[in-house]
């Protein structure tokens, strides 16, 4: 193991940070509180994979959200490159999201 070893918990945190300043434009509520993360993986090159869904099929973000999720994360210094992949299983639901997200949006 070389010094240049990355942490990836810490690397986990700053994109957690970086995906809280993303938000979805008919939500007043950030991509992760959403729940519209599902995984994000970081292998040992710094490249990261992240899984994502939308709030539907029809969202009309669907082309530029996850070009977003992408160039913010590759912003990171520490990573390399970004991919996100878009799925729809399982589909987004209220229920995936934070109990912060519900709260902003008055539903608890």
């Amino acid at each position: 193991m070389s010094d240049t070893t990355i942490d990836t918990n810490v690397l986990g945190d700053k994109i957690v940070r970086v995906l809280k300043t993303i938000f979805d434009p008919e939500i007043p509520v950030d991509i992760y509180e959403l729940g519209l993360i599902y995984d994000v993986f970081v292998n040992e090159d710094s490249e990261v994979k992240i899984l994502m869904t939308l709030t539907s099929p029809n969202c009309p973000v669907a082309e530029t959200l996850p070009l977003e999720v992408e160039e913010k994360v590759k912003s990171i210094n520490e990573i390399k490159d970004a991919e996100v992949e878009i799925t729809f299983d399982p589909p987004w639901s209220q229920d995936l999201m934070s109990e912060e997200a519900k709260l902003e949006l008055g539903m608890l």
